[in-house]
């Protein structure tokens, strides 16, 4: 399990979530991989020390001295994994306890990628509030066709085999889109992927979620990810203007906007 950690995240969420997939899963990893990415607080570095000291399943740190961003610091934890097979976890998720022993035998059974349904909830610690479930494309020819268009798997829910994941050339630094970027490769690349309906990860929807889906930062890491997709001829010419009108836009309306209609957009899709 690979768990990138960096000053931003809360303590108190960061002991939920790793306890979540280390006491409470039916079938638990082997190794937990965590990602200090830079310098955190005091509070945080506490939780982190107790929680490796703790641990039940065997702890690797591995703590960098700047902060890198999420790609360099999720290649920089697979690096250091043990093990072929390796599941994603974000530090204020929850899994739920059946996640592991849902996904890694489908993993085991041939597939490359595994991802899940999620269930967003606010701010409260344990997530026990019912949430809004986002059910991604499930089988491989949905997810093909998804992926011309949006990443077709919730990043924090996937299991993969760390061998492929390498083969495509990993994570690369894209600001806020670099898993979007590496799931078009493995698609690209033929790897053999499913989504599983059950919601197996509450999915911590904070005050700022909305505000971080657009502006400027976004827009630009939106626009290069449409070069390399139109690049790589991963989209036709046609796609790719529909994408940089439509996502583009997405991320220069008023928050507000942008809530209702990113909500409107996961029923219709659970709707068909």
């Amino acid at each position: 399990m690979l768990l990138p950690v960096y000053r931003g995240d809360r303590p108190d969420y960061l002991r939920r979530a790793f306890r979540s997939v280390v006491d409470d899963q039916e079938l638990r990893p082997a190794e937990v991989v965590v990602v200090r990415d830079g310098p955190v607080g005091a509070e945080l570095a506490e939780a982190l020390a107790e929680l490796t000291s703790q641990s039940v399943v065997p702890v690797v740190r591995v703590d960098l001295e700047e902060n890198v961003g999420l790609a360099l610091a999720l290649e920089a934890g697979l690096a250091a994994c043990s093990h072929e097979i390796v599941a994603r976890q974000d530090a204020d998720d929850i899994s739920r306890p059946r996640r592991f022993a849902v996904q890694v035998p489908l993993v085991v059974g041939g597939l490359d990628v595994v991802g899940s349904a999620i269930e967003e909830f606010g701010s409260d610690l344990d997530g026990e509030t019912p949430g809004l479930v986002r059910v991604p494309p499930l089988s491989a020819r949905e997810i093909a066709e998804t992926s011309r268009f949006a990443s077709p798997f919730n990043h924090p829910t996937v299991v993969y085999r760390r061998s492929v994941v390498a083969a495509v050339g990993g994570y690369e630094d894209l600001p806020l889109m670099e898993d979007y970027w590496l799931f078009a490769r493995l698609v690209a690349h033929g790897a053999r992927m499913a989504n599983v309906p059950e919601p197996l990860v509450r999915y911590r929807v904070g005050a700022g979620a909305y505000a971080r889906r657009g502006g400027s930062t976004l827009l630009r890491s939106e626009l290069e990810l449409q070069r390399r997709l139109r690049r790589e001829g991963f989209t036709t010419l046609g796609q790719a203007a529909r994408n940089v009108a439509v996502r583009g836009g997405y991320r220069l309306v008023p928050e507000t906007l942008r809530r209702s209609l990113y909500q409107t957009w996961i029923r219709l899709r659970r709707s068909g």
